[in-house]
Order: structure tokens, then C-alpha cells, then sequence
């Protein structure tokens, strides 16, 4: 932690100094509202906005012809927004599909790549992951006869928040076939190290697969030259799209060509697709992961939000992202060390993602207090804290103000007028 006081005339010059402030003017802000839940849901950009009204207008002029004569041809829309989404994985254009949802399209790669066999009939995972994945693993075990209790292997963490990238290690063996991890722990903030792991897992014949919801469009990856297997993720956090935004996936262009496990209408090659044929005849890109009609109206904000990353350039906005969350853990320390807060994300740049994660024993009626006085955070239970400032839209004085607003709380014991428990959704 930093010994030097953080004042408002540091973070003012922070911001002056910023090459990516002229972005926050990209997006739909409210003033003086402090928005630290974009590692949930991203703000609108009003190129995202753009790009829906374009489709619709293309809906309200073409109205079936849109498919192919809009200005944006909704035939081809997953396509080309997989193709701007893949230098942000670190991906050729024709290894990624934007399609589905994030569940979705796990079902589909794991039902494609889980082929249990002789000795290798097990998933191994970890017991951090979001809930959804493991239900998707636990799901597909059971659909191949099995039973997930003996064959889902699930990594324990130590502290609770974070893993060791050793323990995940030491689980590979004959009897595993398939390995998902998350990128980034979605409660603690961790960065796995994804080309170790995936070193590790090859070497024990192992297929690897990782769920980049909370890392892509705030990291940088490079997943064809990690030799990673396949990857999913959502783009309604970072990336912006908007609520129930379609989702991404990945595979390694070794993998093309093969028939997916779920098989469906938008699976097949363009070309063939109005033969209306009853034998599939696959993609060769990472298209035949497709399965039904691709969602155009939750698909065409991306058109305008990937452009801003393209502009703004992924290393650009890792580095801003890691001087953000280091300014927040500074004045965390600074400022609220007798409160009670513990940081239990990593403080290592190279192994901390997007957000801060802060435990504290009030954590629900504290976020409802912050939600009281502007502050929009994000709480998962039972007592984690997560507050994300997203580089394209926050600026070092928001972080300033958020922990000054957050003092100001526990000074006040403002947060014990509110229960603390969670709402419906938290």
C-alpha cells in the first residue's frame, strides 16, 4: 500500500493525466451517481445505443429482408461481432461466435467436448465457480448416465475467496477429461493463471475450457497461444450490451470442423443452411456452435460497444483498470482501516482482475446504504463487497468519492438503519 496521502488534488491529476477520459462522454452517466457495479451489468453507450435503433430501423424498412439487406444483415450480424470480439480473447476471427447465452453455450461445448471414456470420466472444476456453471456441469454428467456426485471433482479454496493455482494442479489426472475454470473468481477478483494451467492440463491429456465472464473486456488474453481449448462468456458486464445480452464462445481452430454436440438450424454452413437438408452439414468455424436464430436485438448493441475497446485498446484499458483498484485499495487502507473492512482479493496486479472485493460482517445493509447515498456497489453473500470501476467510464475522482461516501457511512452508522440481509436480487 501506498505511504503517501491520496488527496482530491491526487486523484484530479490522475484524471488530467488519463488518455482514456474521453470515453466517460461515450456513455450514459448520471451525475453525481457513483456507478461501481460494472463487473454485473455495463452502462449503455450511446454507440450501443445507436447500433439497436439501426437494427430496428432496418426491422421497420426491410422487415424480412433485414436477414440479408439492412444495413447491418442480421444473417451474418454473429459473425461479424465475432470477429471484432476476438482480438479481445486473443483469438482468430474464425475461432469465435457470438451467440446464445453464457449457459448456453457452456452446455454446448461441454456436451462437445466431454466424451467420457475407459478411465477418463471426470470434470474437474472448482468450488468458487458461479453456481450456473456448476449446474451446467452437473447437468451434462447426468445426461451421459453418470452421476455428478462421483464425477464432478470441484478444487477447494483455502481462505474461501481465492485458489491455489498448485491444488488445481496436483487434481490433474488420467481419470479427468475436461478442465473449467473460471478466468477471474467472480467473488474474490482472482486472475488464474490461464497458460500454466492450461500447460499443466495438456500435458495430462486434458481438455480446458475457461468461463471468461468477468475478465474479457478487462483484460487481455491470448487464448490461441495459450493452446485453450474452448472458452464462454457474457458481455453484458465489461463488455456492455445491455441486460440479457447475448453471449460468446471460443474454440481452438484444431477443434474446427467437427460436429457439435447440440446440434441445430444455425449450426450448418451458411451455404447449405436454406437447403433445408436433414443431414447437418457443420460449419467450419466456430459458427456450427450455433444452434437456434441468432437474437439480433440483444446482439446489435455490441456492434457499437466493441468498437470503443478496439478504439480505447485492451492494454490501454488494463492498465487504467489496475491503477483504478489500486487507488481503491489504497484509500480502503487509507481511509476506512477502522472499520473493520478486510481486501481479500489479490493485491499482486498480475493475479487481480477488474474489481475490488471487500468482506465485512454488514456487508448488505452497507451496500444498501450506499445505494442511499449514490453509490451503486454489488453484494454477494454472505459479506463480500464488490466494487468495480470500469476504465472506460469511471474516473479517479469516483473512486475517491466512493470510499470518502463509504466513511462517511461508517462514521455515521447509516447502515445499520438497513437489515442486513440481501434483496430478491443481490
Amino acid at each position: 500500500m501506498t505511504k503517501e496521502t491520496i488527496t482530491r488534488q491526487t486523484v484530479k491529476e490522475l484524471d488530467q493525466q488519463d488518455s482514456l477520459q474521453s470515453f466517460k462522454s461515450e456513455f450514459y452517466t448520471r451525475d453525481s451517481h457513483y456507478y461501481m457495479d460494472g463487473n454485473s451489468l455495463g452502462l449503455l453507450s450511446k454507440r450501443a445505443e445507436q447500433t439497436v435503433l439501426r437494427s430496428l430501423q432496418d426491422w421497420k424498412e426491410q422487415a424480412i429482408d433485414g436477414w440479408t439487406e439492412g444495413r447491418e444483415p442480421w444473417f451474418y450480424m454473429s459473425e461479424k461481432i465475432g470477429e471484432m470480439t476476438a482480438p479481445l480473447v486473443g483469438a482468430k476471427p474464425h475461432e469465435v461466435i457470438n451467440t446464445g447465452s453464457i449457459t448456453t453455450n457452456l452446455h454446448q461445448l461441454i456436451a462437445t467436448f466431454y466424451q467420457p471414456e475407459e478411465k477418463r470420466t471426470k470434470i474437474l472444476a472448482d468450488a468458487l465457480n458461479f453456481p450456473s456453471d456448476i449446474y451446467a456441469l452437473q447437468s451434462q454428467i447426468e445426461q451421459k448416465g453418470l452421476r455428478h456426485e462421483e464425477q464432478l471433482i470441484q478444487v477447494e479454496s483455502k481462505d474461501g475467496y481465492t485458489l491455489d493455482e498448485n491444488d488445481i494442479i496436483e487434481q490433474m489426472d488420467e481419470q479427468v477429461a475436461v478442465l473449467l475454470l473460471p478466468s477471474i473468481l467472480y467473488r474474490s477478483g482472482q486472475l488464474l493463471d490461464m497458460k500454466r494451467i492450461t500447460e499443466e492440463a495438456h500435458k495430462r491429456g486434458i481438455i480446458v475450457g475457461f468461463d471468461l465472464a468477468h475478465s474479457i473486456g478487462a483484460i487481455p488474453h491470448e487464448l490461441h497461444d495459450w493452446n485453450v481449448d474452448f472458452a464462454v462468456w457474457c458481455t453484458y458486464k465489461y463488455l456492455n450490451s445491455g441486460p440479457g445480452g447475448v453471449g460468446g464462445l471460443y474454440v481452438h481452430e484444431r477443434h474446427l470442423g467437427q460436429k457439435p454436440g447440440l446440434a441445430g438450424w444455425f449450426s450448418s454452413k451458411k451455404e447449405k443452411q436454406f437447403d433445408m437438408e436433414h443431414t447437418l452439414t457443420p460449419a467450419e468455424t466456430a459458427s456450427a456452435y450455433q444452434i437456434g436464430t441468432p437474437h439480433i436485438l440483444s446482439s446489435a448493441p455490441l456492434l457499437g460497444s466493441l468498437e470503443l475497446f478496439h478504439e480505447a485498446g485492451m492494454d490501454s484499458i488494463r492498465q487504467k483498470s489496475l491503477k483504478l483498484t489500486r487507488l481503491l485499495m489504497n484509500l480502503i487502507h487509507q481511509e476506512l482501516s477502522d472499520f473493520g473492512f478486510q481486501i481479500v482479493n489479490p493485491l499482486e496486479d498480475e493475479r487481480r482482475g477488474g474489481h475490488v472485493s471487500l468482506v465485512h460482517p454488514d456487508a448488505a445493509s452497507i451496500c444498501k446504504a450506499l445505494k442511499s447515498e449514490r453509490v451503486t456497489p454489488d453484494y454477494r453473500s454472505p459479506n463480500v463487497i464488490r466494487l468495480a470501476p470500469i476504465a472506460l467510464y469511471t474516473s479517479f475522482e469516483d473512486v475517491y468519492d466512493t470510499v470518502m461516501i463509504l466513511k462517511e457511512i461508517m462514521s455515521s452508522g447509516k447502515h445499520k438503519d438497513f437489515k442486513n440481509e440481501r434483496g430478491i436480487i443481490a
